[in-house]
């Protein structure tokens, strides 16, 4: 059995603190996992995972190895494409998780080009405006808006999303076209929150270098990006949304852009990557190129 495969297994058991999860980021049966697991138990004669009926956990020995061995697999990765020229040459799987909108409008039609030029690569997309666990989860990488207070990733920044806010017609011709602070009270707002039940910002602007909050009415609150668009062009209310999401809408004029002097503040755009010495070649060949794709559509 390849020793390397073994350690990759056991890497991802412990990242993701699951066998079956594990398994499913590997494409391996979780029997074939559990085989994995214990073949290398054998093989460094002692017990590297603590089983229980909630999750797994690596045992103070598996803690060692696998600081250790995720240096080695990443130098191993580096080793097997060293004398490669050709750009093909990149092989395995990248895992990366991105806001809906972004891999939609922006990301996915440009991937062929990448994928024409390393056509041995696997790509796991994950598209969802929950925030993923980057190591617990398995990701190599991850495009999030917004700051970023986790000081155990490594954040490169890419570029800020200028705000817009907008409704569609219909709502306009009903409630009328806001043109001061004090009509947003004849308003209303589709309100979006990370977690159904928690409380809703209300409508945000910056003015002078502060952050002013607005406190609205509104029947739709949703947690996520794609109802959050649906509710406006359904006319439930005024949004608030990166100008390069909402940019086809304003053009064919299934939405208006409103208050155009009081924008929420822009957001900054960050891939988000795990604090270690090596990244794998094919990491680093897409986030290279992810990076330059988001700058080049969403300016600098």
């Amino acid at each position: 059995m390849n020793k390397l495969e073994l350690l990759r297994t056991f890497v991802r058991v412990t990242e993701m603190s699951s066998f079956t999860l594990a398994g499913e980021s590997l494409g391996l049966p979780r029997s074939t996992v559990s085989e994995h697991v214990q073949a290398l138990e054998m093989l460094v004669g002692t017990r590297l995972l603590q089983r229980t009926t909630r999750k797994v956990q690596a045992t103070q020995d598996g803690l060692v190895l696998y600081e250790r061995s995720k240096d080695l697999l990443s130098h191993m990765d580096e080793i097997e494409v060293l004398f490669r020229q050709d750009e093909a040459s990149l092989v395995g799987r990248i895992r990366i998780d991105m806001p809906n909108i972004l891999a939609r409008r922006v990301v996915m039609p440009r991937l062929p080009e990448f994928m024409a030029q390393h056509p041995n690569l696997e790509l796991e997309i994950s598209s969802t405006d929950r925030r993923v666990d980057l190591l617990s989860e398995g990701f190599d990488c991850v495009v999030r808006v917004g700051a970023q207070p986790d000081q155990s990733v490594v954040a490169r920044h890419l570029c800020d999303f200028t705000m817009v806010n907008c409704a569609s017609p219909e709502y306009l011709q009903r409630y009328g076209v806001p043109e001061r602070l004090e009509d947003l009270t004849q308003h209303r707002l589709v309100h979006y929150v990370g977690v159904l039940g928690s409380r809703s910002e209300g409508f945000v602007y910056e003015q002078e270098g502060k952050l002013h909050r607005v406190p609205m009415a509104g029947s739709i609150t949703v947690n996520s990006t794609d109802c959050y668009e649906s509710a406006c062009l359904g006319g439930f209310g005024l949004i608030q949304a990166p100008l390069m999401g909402m940019q086809p809408h304003l053009l064919s004029g299934e939405l208006v852009a409103v208050l155009p002097q009081f924008n929420a503040p822009s957001m900054e755009v960050s891939l988000l990557y795990a604090r270690q010495r090596h990244l794998p070649l094919r990491v680093r060949a897409f986030m290279d190129w992810l990076g330059q794709v988001i700058q080049s559509t969403t300016g600098p």
